[in-house]
């Protein structure tokens, strides 16, 4: 059942898309911040460790947001791996496990460039789509990678 919120179908549907490349990149920086948790050694082990499972667990409740959101405009929320790779911005490195510092740069790349590619779609939804909802959802999102970022520089200067 198409929502009667004040969004035309069409907008809907392109909204649903913006929100399904957001979980997609959102579910692959999650994942590659797991492999880092996983495999992080050298001297400030337990430090990064910890930081890499706050900012998993961070995604964890950013990914419920957007999937319940494209619920909310009426879609189905995408769900396998496949579909995820199909449509995340984001580039996985398979085989590779990186020193502490890379591990860091990579993972504040990652969050610069979602940075980047969400005030995109903010704008996209603002003043495309006229959904409110999913650009404050996103306004919201963009400022906890801000955050991320931020704290990944930190370990960087």
């Amino acid at each position: 059942m198409t929502p009667k919120i004040g969004i035309s179908e069409t907008n809907l549907k392109k909204s649903t898309l913006l929100l399904s490349t957001v979980l997609s990149d959102e579910m692959t920086l999650y994942i590659k911040t797991r492999k880092f948790h996983w495999n992080i050694v050298g001297n400030s082990f337990m430090e990064l460790h910890k930081l890499f499972e706050a900012q998993y667990t961070e995604f964890e409740n950013i990914i419920d947001e957007v999937a319940e959101r494209i619920n909310k405009l009426g879609s189905k929320t995408i769900g396998t791996m496949k579909e995820f790779s199909n449509l995340t911005r984001l580039t996985e490195h398979e085989n590779k496990y990186p020193l502490q510092k890379d591990m860091i740069q990579e993972l504040l790349t990652d969050n610069e460039m979602l940075i980047v590619e969400i005030r995109k779609d903010i704008d996209l939804c603002t003043n495309e789509n006229h959904d409110a909802g999913s650009a404050d959802l996103l306004t919201k999102i963009l400022q906890q990678h801000e955050t991320m970022a931020w704290v990944l520089r930190r370990y960087l200067s």
